[in-house]
C-alpha cells in the first residue's frame, strides 16, 4: 500500500514499516498512591499483587473507554503487558523495538525486569531498543510501565488538563499515563530513527535522514518520489554519519502549468510518495525500507494575508480541543479522526486550530490526504519558572521534529493567551522566553509562521492573533471594519485586556504587511446552556443561534484587514458548550446552513463527508 494511501492504521504514517505489532488492548493496572512500587519491585515480581485492574490502552484511566473511569487524583500509576515471544523475538542482528505515542507525564518502562527507558514529556512519542533485555528462551515477555503525572506540578505542561479536583470552565479531567497508541517494531541493527522533508515547491524537496548509528561502513540511501505511477525524482547517496540531508531536484516543478498538478492544498491535497530505502554500500545488503509521503507546498505570510504556496490564502479555521466524551484527551481509533477531518471541512472551514495538545499523527495523515491545515500547538503549564521553561521548551522542540513533515502544519504556536507567562506584559524575562521560543522554533523550522504568544500581548509572532469574544456585531464592526479602527485598538488595553502588542517592532511588522491580521478566536455561541454549563455567549434557541451566528462571521466576512479567523469551537467538549457541533457529533444546525455561514457564501461547493474509514 502507498504511503499516500495507507488505511490510517499505522501510529506513524511519515515513516511507515511493514513488521509491526500493536501492543494496545487490555493491560494490568494498578495505583501507587503510596509510591512503594520502586523501592518493591513490581517491575520483576511476577507475584506481586499491586496489578489489582485491567485497563483498555490507549485509554488514559480518567477515561470510561479505558474500563476504570476513575477521575480522583492518583498520581502513579503502573501498567504491566505479557507479549508473546514472537512478537519481539528476532533473529539474524535485528533489533526489537517497542514504541510509546505518548504516556502522561514522566515514564519508566522495564522489559523482563530491565529498565530499558525513561522518559519525561506527556505529549511526545518515545522508543525503546528493548532487544538485549529479553530474556533467554521466554515464551512470553512481561513489559511494565510506571507513569507520573502530579496534578498539582503547574510547572508540567498540561494543557487543558484541569488541576482543580473537578473540570471548571475551560479546563477538562486529567489525564494520567498512557494516552497514545503502543506499538512494537522489528528493525535491522542499522536502520532510520528520523525522516523529515523540507518542501521548496519551485525545485524540489530535501530529505533529512537519521540512522540508528553511526555507519562502521558506507551506506546507500536510494530515495524514490513517484506520482500517479510515475517516477519524479530518484537519488542514491552515499551515507558515512548518523545524519545527511540530501536534496533531490523534481524537474517537473520547473513547468509552472504542470507545477500546479504538484502542488498541496486543502482544495487538491496532492501527496507524493516516497520510499527510502537503506543498503551497505559494499554488498547491496537490504538494511532497512520505509514508505513515506510529501507535500509540496509552501506556507508564509506577507502583502498582509496568509500565503500558501506563495498566493494570498483567506483562513476559514475552528478550533478543535481534541477531547472526545468517551476517550477524554485519546481518540477511539482512526476513524473517528478521519470522520473529525471531514466534518471541519463539511462545515466549511479550511483549517482547524488543535487547541492545546500534540493531537495524535494519525489525525495529522487525514488532514495531510483530505486537505486540511493545521496549527500546531502544544499544551502550556500555568507557572513561570526554570523548571516549566525547561520543560515545555524540551517538549515543544521534540513536537515540531515530530511533527514538521506533514504539509498540513502550516503554523506553530508555542505559547498560547500568555498562559505559562502570565506577567508578560511587565517581566522582561518573560517576554525573553516568548521571543526565545519563537526563534528556536524558527531555528528548527524556518519554513513556516510562528506565534510568539497566541491571542494577544505579542513579543514576535508572525500572524497578528486576536481573541476576541464580543458577540455585538456592531463592537466587532468597530474594532476590524477598517484600518483605523483596528488601529484604535491597537492602542487600547485590547479585547480581553491585555495589550495586543508588547513592542514597537512587532506593531511596525503589522503596519507594514508583514504580519496579517487574523481573529484566532471569536464566538464561543451556545444554544439553550444550562447555568452550570461554561460558554461566552447564550442564545435561547436555534432561530437567535443561527442569526447571531451569522452575524458575527459577516463582520469578520466583510473586513477588509481581517486575513483569516479561527471559531471557537468545533464541539462541545465537557462542560464548555461553544461547540457548532454537540458532544455527540450531530450538527446544531443544518450542515448546508453552518457551510454557509462559515464560508460567507450561497455557492459555495459542498463538500460531504466521505465513507468512514475501516474500523481499527
Amino acid at each position: 500500500m502507498k504511503a499516500s494511501e495507507q488505511d490510517g492504521t499505522y501510529p506513524r504514517p511519515i515513516l511507515r514499516r511493514e513488521r509491526w505489532h500493536s501492543l494496545d488492548g487490555v493491560w494490568e493496572f494498578g495505583y501507587d498512591d503510596a509510591r512503594e512500587g520502586e523501592r518493591d519491585g513490581w517491575f520483576s515480581d511476577p507475584a506481586t499483587g499491586a496489578f489489582d485492574r485491567e485497563i483498555t490502552v490507549p485509554y488514559p484511566p480518567e477515561a470510561p473507554a479505558s474500563g476504570i473511569g476513575e477521575t480522583t487524583a492518583h498520581p502513579v500509576v503502573w501498567y504491566r503487558r505479557r507479549i508473546p515471544h514472537e512478537v519481539l523475538g528476532v533473529g539474524g542482528g535485528d533489533r526489537a523495538l517497542v514504541h510509546f505515542g505518548a504516556v502522561d507525564h514522566r515514564a519508566k518502562v522495564w522489559l523482563d525486569g530491565r529498565l530499558v527507558a525513561e522518559h519525561v514529556g506527556g505529549q511526545t512519542p518515545f522508543t525503546t531498543d528493548v532487544t538485549d533485555a529479553l530474556r533467554p528462551g521466554a515464551a512470553e515477555h512481561v513489559l511494565v510501565v510506571r507513569a507520573e503525572d502530579d496534578p498539582a506540578d503547574l510547572a508540567q505542561p498540561r494543557g487543558k488538563q484541569d488541576w482543580q479536583d473537578r473540570p471548571h470552565a475551560v479546563w477538562y479531567e486529567r489525564t494520567t499515563g498512557i494516552w497514545q497508541t503502543v506499538w512494537a517494531e522489528t528493525v535491522s541493527a542499522q536502520h532510520l530513527t528520523d525522516l523529515a522533508w523540507i518542501p521548496d515547491p519551485r525545485r524540489g524537496v530535501v530529505a533529512e535522514i537519521t540512522l540508528s548509528a553511526v555507519p562502521a561502513a558506507p551506506v546507500s540511501v536510494e530515495i524514490v518520489l513517484r506520482h500517479d505511477g510515475e517516477v519524479l525524482a530518484e537519488s542514491t547517496t552515499a551515507v558515512r554519519t548518523p545524519r545527511s540531508r540530501v536534496d533531490l531536484v523534481v524537474p517537473a516543478l520547473r513547468n509552472g502549468i504542470d507545477r500546479e498538478d504538484l502542488l498541496w492544498s486543502p482544495e487538491r491535497p496532492t501527496l507524493i510518495d516516497a520510499r527510502v530505502t537503506v543498503r551497505d554500500a559494499a554488498t547491496s545488503e537490504l538494511l532497512d525500507t520505509v514508505d513515506s509521503y510529501v507535500g509540496l507546498r509552501s506556507a508564509g505570510v506577507g502583502r498582509g494575508a496568509f500565503l500558501l504556496n506563495d498566493r494570498p490564502y483567506y483562513v476559514r479555521s475552528v478550533l478543535n480541543q481534541g477531547y472526545r466524551p468517551d476517550t477524554l484527551i485519546a481518540n477511539s481509533g482512526t476513524a473517528e479522526l478521519r470522520r473529525e477531518v471531514e466534518l471541519i471541512k463539511a462545515m466549511g472551514f479550511n483549517a482547524v486550530r488543535v487547541h492545546q495538545k500534540a493531537e495524535d499523527p494519525r489525525f495529522l495523515y487525514w488532514a495531510d490526504r483530505l486537505g486540511l491545515l493545521v496549527w500546531g500547538e502544544t499544551g502550556a503549564a500555568y507557572e513561570y519558572g526554570t523548571e516549566a521553561v525547561e520543560l515545555l521548551t524540551r517538549e515543544w522542540l521534540d513536537m515540531v521534529r515530530r511533527d514538521r513533515s506533514h504539509p498540513s502544519i502550516v503554523t506553530w504556536v508555542p505559547v498560547n493567551e500568555s498562559w505559562g507567562c502570565s506577567d508578560i506584559a511587565n517581566d522582561p524575562a518573560q517576554q525573553a522566553y516568548t521571543v526565545a521560543l519563537a526563534n528556536l522554533t524558527r531555528a528548527l523550522d524556518p519554513t513556516r509562521p510562528v506565534m510568539s504568544n497566541e491571542g494577544w500581548e505579542h513579543t514576535d509572532s508572525d500572524i497578528m492573533g486576536v481573541h476576541d469574544y464580543s458577540s455585538d456585531p456592531d463592537l466587532l464592526t468597530r474594532r476590524y471594519g477598517d484600518a483605523a479602527g483596528f488601529e484604535a485598538l491597537l492602542a487600547s488595553p485590547g479585547p480581553a485586556g491585555r495589550t495586543l502588542s508588547l513592542n514597537a517592532r512587532q506593531t511596525e511588522r503589522y503596519r507594514a504587511g508583514d504580519v496579517p491580521l487574523m481573529v484566532t478566536e471569536f464566538g464561543g455561541l451556545s444554544v439553550g446552556a444550562e447555568e452550570d454549563e461554561f460558554s461566552y455567549t447564550r442564545t435561547s434557541s436555534d432561530t437567535q443561534y443561527a442569526a447571531l451566528l451569522d452575524d458575527v462571521f459577516g463582520v469578520l466576512h466583510r473586513s477588509p484587514i481581517v486575513a483569516g479567523f479561527c471559531y471557537t469551537q468545533f464541539m462541545d467538549t465537557a462542560q464548555e458548550t461553544n461547540g457548532l457541533l454537540y458532544a455527540d457529533g450531530s450538527p446544531k444546525l443544518p450542515l448546508e446552513t453552518i457551510r454557509r455561514i462559515v464560508t460567507g457564501s450561497e455557492s459555495a461547493p459542498e463538500e460531504k463527508p466521505e465513507s468512514p474509514a475501516p474500523a481499527d
